[in-house]
């Protein structure tokens, strides 16, 4: 069970203290580093919850009857969840504080309740039915609801986006190779051919059907995908070509032509087992988890396979469980080593590593056990690249990630020093994360999160990419993260990786100085993340280009001092940088400040510290009901859309909104954010 911070004491410990400025700071970061000292696991990790929306729970329902398993002691529990954080208005929202409800989250949420016998008359039943009908009901639903819905019989197979198991057999070089799709894509991907080449369904007893969501009745209900904002010719290529892929399945069927289709179905089958972490999981996350067992039970595997008994036994992991009375949350991922990787920067910015020896020390030793020293997809376009970063989750070898391998690597940087054979496994380790970062890099000079060159805007097209990314290109701030951990291990501008990288930076930079925010939010995480890395890499911080940068943050500060960008601001650049004040933002935006240097800026980051001293909890924390961290920004078209994209306007006009969002509360980032910022300032206001 995790800790949940909502449920500590009140603000007002830090700043009931008096003293001056640097006293209220030591005693805010001793405070905070007590409550994670507190919160260690015994072997050494910090993971903190990981909150995102309510379609992870609304699927797991519909898993558990679509498997027949609607005698699963979870299945209440989930439910409860579910009608806990149903809004007044009837809908489910996928970030707080949302302008409004999500299509896709509430119509999942519906289902699953359907499922296990809520009436449809019931209050909150009628509530929800409401809202989805007033917003053009099931004709807006995205492919993976509609996925959903078949699955359950209430919607035609032949009318979902046809992803045939033959793609497993496409080269490497060819656009559509799997290995084109990101990691998350690809994983899901492969057991939706399965689904989609069988058919499968469990239909819902009559009398849980969702009829009341066809008011015109079935036969006269419009199932064609809509068109997608920005739509082009590649679109109608497209979606023809799924047309013909659905008649050939049904001319397959019909004439027994499955030699083909057969083998095909093998190799998928050899391709998801063998991709199976320890844990039982699938790439560490809930979507290719979730479909991976439903294809093999598609293909014939029975419940007790042992590869289908670990992933249904996972759902038992209290690791990726959150129980609250007679509710329970399963996450869409777990963060035991990003979590920890910035606890220990934390540590070391805030100068407690000292102080919290035996806590650092057992931290460390748990970082160094679970370095990847083993081949996983990122082999396939880096060949030559010997193993040697960390994934984001426990057991998730066949995927690490490059964000992950640069915060562990920063956090083992001042250990560095260390004699014997600890020291020695620092060095190795250090070593093989900083190769293993060299052969990952883009042609562009940047990072993406786990594949190199995953950058073929052509397979966003694919009606089947509709969910939010279907690729992972380089991002500013994981190549941002990495060019800090170069720096802080002795790189300089002059190397040339750092130099293709800091070309990139550059060149990604937006005319009013910010930098965008792929994994955080938003423009306040890009822009926070470049400056502390230009600083590490001993960039000079007085040129024009960085001091736009600072302008900007301090200009997007609030009147309270603080900083925050609301989810919102993907989609409506008036929004941009601007937000309630939340503890994680406020502690970017400081890092940037502090990064740059600037005399002008002392006064922006004191209001920022006093934000911090004011806002922090008598337990040493800090509330953050908002959501900072990103999964899929939700531009629904795979891209990334900053203010420069020339197709902002129309996709603005056509109504392009976050229903294909994924946000999410890392809820220790309130945490080891600030302590880092207060650490960070401090030396700089001392100096």
């Amino acid at each position: 069970m995790f800790e949940d911070p909502s449920e500590a004491p009140a603000a007002g410990g830090a700043r009931s203290g008096g003293g001056n400025l640097d006293a209220q700071l030591a005693g805010a970061a001793e405070t905070a580093a007590k409550w994670l000292v507190a919160r260690q696991k015994p072997e050494g990790y910090w993971v903190g919850r990981l909150e995102s929306n309510a379609c992870m729970e609304a699927e797991w329902i519909l898993f558990l009857w679509f498997m027949g398993l609607e005698d699963h002691h979870l299945l209440p529990r989930l439910a409860e969840a579910l009608r806990r954080t149903q809004c007044d208005d009837g809908a489910w929202r996928i970030y707080h504080g949302a302008p409004a409800g999500d299509i896709n989250a509430t119509v999942e949420a519906y289902a699953a309740l359907r499922a296990v016998g809520d009436d449809k008359d019931a209050p909150h039943m009628a509530r929800a039915r409401e809202w989805i009908l007033s917003k053009g009901g099931l004709k807006n639903v995205r492919v993976f609801t509609r996925y959903w819905l078949a699955l359950i019989g209430e919607w035609p197979w032949e009318k979902t986006p046809n992803v045939p198991p033959e793609v497993v057999r496409f080269p490497n070089w060819f656009p559509f190779s799997i290995y084109n799709f990101a990691q998350w894509a690809r994983a899901t991907l492969m057991a939706i051919s399965l689904l989609s080449a069988r058919r499968p369904s469990r239909p819902l007893p009559s009398d849980r059907r969702l009829d009341e969501l066809f008011p015109g009745g079935r036969g006269s209900f419009d199932y064609a995908l809509p068109t997608k904002a920005g739509a082009d010719a590649w679109d109608a290529i497209f979606r023809g070509a799924d047309r013909v892929l659905h008649a050939l399945q049904s001319l397959g069927e019909r004439a027994g032509l499955s030699l083909m289709r057969e083998g095909s179905a093998k190799l998928v089958r050899e391709w998801i087992v063998q991709h199976q972490d320890a844990d039982g999981v699938w790439g560490g996350i809930q979507p290719p988890w979730i479909y991976s067992l439903m294809a093999l039970k598609s293909e014939g595997y029975l419940m007790d396979h042992a590869v289908i008994e670990r992933g249904i036994k996972a759902l038992d992991d209290a690791r990726w469980r959150l129980d609250d009375g007679d509710a329970t949350w399963i996450q869409a991922s777990t963060s035991p080593v990003w979590d920890t990787v910035l606890t220990l920067l934390a540590f070391e910015d805030a100068g407690l590593n000292e102080a919290h020896k035996e806590a650092v020390d057992r931290a460390v030793d748990w970082v160094l056990d679970n370095q990847v020293l083993t081949e996983g997809d990122w082999k396939v376009k880096s060949p030559d690249t010997e193993p040697g970063g960390w994934a984001f989750e426990y057991a998730n070898t066949f995927y690490p990630d490059t964000d992950d391998t640069a915060v562990a690597l920063i956090a083992l940087a001042p250990f560095r020093g260390e004699t014997g054979a600890r020291g020695d496994r620092i060095e190795k380790a250090i070593e093989r994360g900083v190769q293993w970062l060299f052969g990952m890099q883009s042609r562009n000079g940047g990072w993406g999160a786990f594949d190199k060159d995953n950058d073929k805007a052509i397979l966003t097209k694919i009606p089947f990419c509709d969910f939010g990314e279907a690729l992972d290109p380089p991002s500013v701030d994981v190549t941002a993260h990495i060019v800090e951990a170069l720096g802080k291990l002795g790189y300089s501008p002059r190397h040339p990786v750092v130099a293709r990288a800091l070309d990139y930076l550059k060149a990604e930079q937006e005319a009013d100085g910010a930098w965008f925010g792929r994994w955080g939010v938003n423009y306040v995480y890009g822009t926070g993340a470049v400056l502390p890395a230009l600083e590490a890499i001993g960039e000079d911080m007085s040129q024009p280009y960085v001091k736009r940068a600072s302008d900007w943050l301090a200009y997007k500060q609030n009147e309270d001092g603080g900083w925050g960008e609301t989810c919102a601001s993907y989609m409506d650049p008036t929004k941009i940088g601007e937000g309630p004040s939340t503890a994680s933002q406020t502690a970017w935006a400081l890092m940037g400040l502090v990064a740059a240097g600037r005399p002008e800026d002392e006064k922006p980051i004191v209001d920022g510290l006093q934000y911090l001293i004011e806002t922090q909890r008598d337990d040493g924390t800090w509330d953050e009901p908002y959501f900072t961290g990103t999964g899929f920004p939700g531009y629904g078209v795979g891209q990334t859309i900053k203010l420069t994209d020339p197709l902002l306007e129309e996709r603005l006009q056509q109504g392009a909104e976050l229903s294909r969002a994924f946000m999410i509360n890392y809820h220790l980032y309130r945490h080891y954010f600030p302590l880092m910022a207060i650490g960070r300032a401090r030396r700089r206001l001392a100096g």
